[in-house]
């Protein structure tokens, strides 16, 4: 039997859309502290406030977006944050202090949150239900390019042209990102509203929150405490290690497995089940990290990050699927809002607790008992959804 088409014009250009959105936010996470230091005179104490700030919004925004995509209609939202993206990224040009700079990232973050929001609601209408595995394993991996490509591009930005040209390139990755959503058209079914007294029907938490993906979005955040720990220090350990070159290649080597892996768990998801992916890519992430921490040599720092890359690259593509799977197709922008909320939350407290715990054990004790906690997300899974897997097969 012919399998479905999963690569359409619209499809890619989602995927085109989602990868500029998520190359600009790691574009500016590595830059701006560097344009805080040197140019705005700031602490480190403050230069975190660009992050937080960011985050803040963008997780406060997400639960609405959901609900504003259900009443409004996807495509509505999906082309009015990336407005609200590219406008913010022109306000980086003028003349900013640092009060100043902390509202163009509170605006900037209320885009982002709605954008990713819109874009996960509208990919998962354009895949086909029997390639929701291997279309949102694509759709994962935009996202980590954006983590490769953003910082890589921002750095050599920034230390051959200077703070001013970082910030055109910057607007020119947004404007493109608008010119490639135009090019997206959703099917008539994907971009109707929800009828008013149904969606009247859903109010308090419930209303912004898909309750059926809660669980699932639990388990991604706890597992993102980790992955936050490895994004945000993993550079600092390398050098602290003595693996200076060695760094610059990390997520280099996470991509490429990235790209290498992607063809194959995706598909792997749709024809065995989620446990079938999901506990092995859990183990594989947890064994990366302990090689993070036990790497005495460039090349196992570098194994390290291609476990990790297979392993967390594998499981939150996996995770986001589930959360869209068991909501109703009425309700997956909320499912979709609620499962990043939850996850940029668990990302956010982890960076922040993980590196007070750094501070006090070192980079080399966090990630060797961090290792440890995230075989404990093996548990987690089981108990939160991996049983009720096991259950349906049986």
């Amino acid at each position: 039997m012919k399998q479905p088409r999963l690569w359409t014009r619209n499809y890619i250009s989602i995927l085109i859309a989602n990868g500029l959105t998520f190359t600009s936010f790691y574009y500016l996470l590595v830059t701006l502290p560097i344009f805080g230091l040197q140019d705005l005179d700031t602490n480190k104490t403050q230069v975190g406030l660009f992050t937080t700030m960011f985050l803040i919004s963008a997780i406060v925004i997400r639960p609405f977006a959901g609900k504003w995509l259900e009443k409004t209609g996807k495509y509505a939202i999906f082309i009015s944050s990336l407005l609200i993206l590219c406008g913010a990224s022109l306000l980086y040009l003028l003349p900013v202090s640092f009060t100043s700079l902390l509202v163009i990232r509170f605006i900037h973050g209320v885009g982002f949150g709605m954008a990713t929001t819109a874009n996960g609601a509208i990919v998962a209408d354009l895949i086909p239900e029997s390639r929701k595995g291997e279309g949102m394993g694509y759709y994962g991996l935009t996202l980590n390019l954006g983590m490769v490509i953003g910082p890589f591009l921002g750095l050599t930005v920034i230390n051959a042209g200077g703070t001013t040209v970082m910030f055109i390139i910057n607007a020119v990755v947004s404007l493109l990102a608008i010119v490639t959503g135009v090019f997206v058209r959703l099917p008539k079914k994907a971009n109707v509203t929800v009828n008013k007294t149904e969606a009247n029907n859903v109010k308090g938490l419930k209303g912004l929150l898909e309750p059926s993906g809660v669980p699932i979005s639990l388990i991604a955040a706890f597992l993102a405490l980790v992955y936050s720990a490895i994004v945000s220090f993993v550079a600092v350990y390398a050098i602290e290690q003595g693996f200076v070159e060695a760094s610059s290649y990390f997520f280099i080597v996470y991509a490429v497995i990235l790209l290498a892996s992607r063809p194959f768990t995706g598909k792997w998801f749709d024809l065995y089940g989620a446990n079938y992916i999901i506990y092995p890519a859990i183990l594989c992430f947890a064994i990366g990290t302990f090689l993070l921490a036990s790497s005495t040599s460039s090349w196992i720092f570098l194994v390290s990050a291609l476990l990790i890359g297979l392993g967390w690259g594998t499981v939150f593509p996996s995770l986001q699927t589930i959360a869209i799977q068991v909501a109703e197709p009425e309700r997956r922008s909320a499912a979709t809002a609620g499962f990043l909320s939850i996850f940029d939350f668990g990302f956010g407290i982890g960076s922040f607790v993980f590196g007070l715990v750094a501070a006090q054990i070192g980079y080399k004790s966090l990630y060797f008992y961090s290792s440890f906690l995230v075989l404990i997300g093996i548990i987690v899974y089981y108990f939160l959804h991996g049983r009720k897997v096991s259950s349906q097969q049986n």
